[in-house]
């Protein structure tokens, strides 16, 4: 049987691309990517030349079956998603479970490195021994019930938004926990990286007056 390599790889700077990662993407037999076109950006950048195949969530289970046909011919199969580490608020789980299932005998390995969620906790300057975290919040069903959820938590809970829906969140901690602080962090590791911190109705103020409200944000809630 032949490894599973789940790579994590840079959410913003390629230079935050470890060297065991580099290795894996160089010496594998071919790739599985969320989107093909994001991880031939950064073999391109290192200057490798790779089989790559598109393996993304609505995809996950028919590939799958793939990588494991793959996997008993003894390949060696790396699988990254767009940005960070695979399995965390990104495709990964259900192909790890497949070939844990219909591969036991194939060897699975983590390869570490870049993380949103690490990343904004490291530099949130708030103790983070206990934290719950939830991704992406439902866009509709649940949605309320989960922010009354957040608003009574007494341990920080970190969130992941978009752009488009950051402003819209911020309204809804006003409504449900205004009186809370919130740490948002944007533009991790890429030139305009910042973290702010207040009220969600302060955020709010700062990143309309500043016309902020754009890249990937990292929101951590804190009473």
């Amino acid at each position: 049987m032949g490894t599973l390599s789940i790579v994590a790889t840079p959410i913003g700077n390629l230079g935050d691309l470890t060297f065991r990662a580099l290795w894996n993407l160089k010496e594998c037999d071919c790739i599985y990517a969320e989107d093909t076109r994001v991880i031939l950006k950064l073999l391109n950048h290192y200057g490798l030349r790779k089989s790559v195949f598109r393996l993304d969530a609505a995809t996950e289970h028919k590939r799958a079956d793939e990588v494991v046909e793959r996997l008993a011919r003894g390949e060696h199969v790396a699988y990254v998603t767009d940005a960070g580490t695979p399995g965390v608020s990104d495709p990964g789980a259900r192909l790890v479970a497949y070939v844990r299932e219909y591969a036991p005998e194939a060897k699975i390995e983590a390869v570490p490195g870049p993380s949103a969620l690490t990343a904004a906790l490291s530099v949130a300057g708030i103790p983070v021994d206990t934290f719950v975290f939830l991704g992406f919040l439902p866009h509709k069903k649940g949605r309320q019930t989960t922010l009354k959820e957040i608003a009574t938590s007494k341990i920080p809970v970190v969130l992941y938004e978009s752009p488009h829906r950051i402003l819209k969140l911020l309204s809804e901690l006003e409504k449900v926990a205004p009186k809370s602080r919130i740490t948002v962090a944007r533009e991790l590791t890429k030139i305009h990286e910042e973290v702010l911190s207040g009220t969600p109705a302060e955020l709010a103020t700062q990143l309309e007056k500043g016309k902020k409200a754009r890249g990937e944000f990292v929101v951590i809630v804190n009473y």
